[in-house]
């Protein structure tokens, strides 16, 4: 196994003594300095693989140390001791660069596993799942790739900013995969999803009998994302007496589960996102600005599809690979009309809904070549790009729906309600109900021949396919 060399900066001799010996147990070799002048000097001089280093130091501050190494040796992580409860210091110091801090009186267990996590960094120029998984060639596309594979190095907590369908979960994922807790969980929460009253539960744990249904200990999020990330995607969703708790399990690093007396001690990244604007929702008073503060410390904003048109031919060619892939089917192509429809497109749903529209046309088109006819694109009233904070633009034209065959219009006067049979809780599902009790009929008539089961239905053999697992019939 390759020697480790680490670098700890400390006036104060016996915290460098502590710190000496906790290393010195994980097998790797340590240099000491007490000030900053003496560290930069060993930094130009030696290669160390890590440096940890106290925020208040006799000739300045840690913070200075931490640009010089950011500067200098960018591959070197630097860890920051800050004073207890200092979080303003421990964001400066993220934000300056640290990969992680940890705060007096030093938790040795939670010193040693930032340590390892550190020493486990990848380096940038071999990182390459960032290019496998994010496609483009586009100017915001490289300066999203090279931001990740930079913020992949830090633990700092990174929020992901961008309208909706633009691949905010995407870009979370591969912040962690590229980092040193690749291996350990990545756990993604609707925050919009999760009912108010279970909340603190579902984030936290709860202990057996704690609450009415509480019949068993639960695990809570954050102990399931320990080691590794807790992605808080529609973050903006949360309500603010759970933005309280969240924001103490963020600065504490301590969660208590429901029903407990004690704290457990949770190793934690949050990322988190939202399709709305944060700092406005700050300005509303529906969100805290101490939490908005804590998560904010990196913001990372993900491109709309309009601001890198010149990509959709790698994305629409990637995507009808997964497609064709799934379905099992002969590759598809677009005549140069449906490719042309879908550069002048304004794509207010984003890269979700090219696949959306890709999967449609998948189904409708012949010959396995795709027209402008099979993307049944919407026109909008307005040219003028979209952003996450104007208002949505009114859909003029008439919208079909494949499945139904029913022609509607956005602009339709709707009822107030619609009464629904007892058995089903929602139209979609009501209408999935009788799309396959239509496609059973049809296969039982044809004794399961679903070339004529599709012919039968007026669909292609492809549609029918399609249809079929969709609704979990094949």
């Amino acid at each position: 196994m390759t020697t480790k060399f680490a670098l700890i900066v400390d006036d104060e001799a016996d915290i460098r003594e502590l710190l000496e010996i906790t290393l010195g147990r994980m097998d790797i070799h340590t240099t000491s300095a007490e000030n900053i002048a003496a560290a930069k000097t060993l930094v130009a001089e030696s290669n160390f693989d890590f440096c940890l280093t106290d925020m208040k130091l006799p000739d300045g501050s840690g913070i200075d140390l931490v640009q010089f190494i950011s500067d200098q040796k960018p591959e070197m992580p630097v860890a920051m001791i800050t004073a207890h409860g200092n979080m303003e210091s421990a964001v400066e110091a993220l934000k300056a660069g640290a990969f992680d801090f940890v705060s007096k009186p030093v938790n040795l267990v939670l010193l040693r596993n930032l340590v390892d996590k550190a020493l486990n960094l990848k380096s940038i120029e071999t990182s390459q799942i960032v290019t496998q998984q994010l496609f483009g060639n586009t100017e915001p596309v490289q300066l999203l790739r090279k931001q990740i594979r930079k913020l992949a190095r830090s633990r700092a907590p990174v929020y992901i900013s961008g309208e909706s369908g633009t691949g905010k979960e995407l870009v979370a994922r591969l912040i962690h995969s590229q980092g040193p807790h690749a291996n350990a969980p990545f756990i993604p929460v609707n925050c919009g999803a999760i009912p108010g009253d279970l909340m603190e539960s579902e984030f936290f744990g709860h202990k057996k009998g704690s609450f009415t249904g509480a019949t068993s200990d639960k695990e809570g999020l954050f102990q399931a994302a320990n080691g590794g990330t807790l992605f808080l995607d529609e973050v903006a969703d949360l309500p603010l007496d759970m933005q309280v708790k969240l924001l103490r399990g963020i600065q504490e690093k301590a969660i208590r589960p429901v029903g407990t007396q004690t704290e457990i001690t949770v190793d934690v990244r949050i990322l988190s996102a939202t399709h709305k604007n944060l700092a406005q929702e700050v300005e509303n008073n529906s969100f805290r600005q101490d939490l908005y503060y804590r998560i904010n410390v990196i913001e990372l904003n993900v491109p709309s599809l309009r601001d890198r048109v010149e990509d959709l031919p790698i994305l629409i060619e990637e995507l009808l690979r997964r497609i064709t892939a799934e379905y099992q089917t002969e590759p598809l192509t677009l005549n140069p009309e449906a490719m042309a429809a879908l550069t002048s497109y304004h794509f207010p749903g984003n890269i979700r809904e090219l696949e959306n529209i890709l999967e449609r046309a998948f189904t409708l088109c012949e010959n396995d070549i795709i027209t402008p006819a099979d993307l049944n694109l919407a026109t909008v009233t307005e040219t003028e790009p979209l952003h996450t904070n104007q208002p949505q633009p009114v859909i003029t034209t008439a919208i079909n729906s494949t499945d139904s065959g029913i022609q509607t219009n956005a602009q339709d006067n709707l009822p107030d309600a619609v009464n629904l049979p007892g058995e089903v809780n929602s139209l979609e599902s009501y209408l999935e109900n009788i799309e396959k009790n239509a496609i059973v009929k049809a296969l039982e008539a044809t004794r399961w021949n679903k070339t004529a089961a599709a012919k039968s239905l007026g669909i292609t053999f492809r549609a029918l396919r399609y249809r079929l697992k969709k609704l979990n019939l094949d």
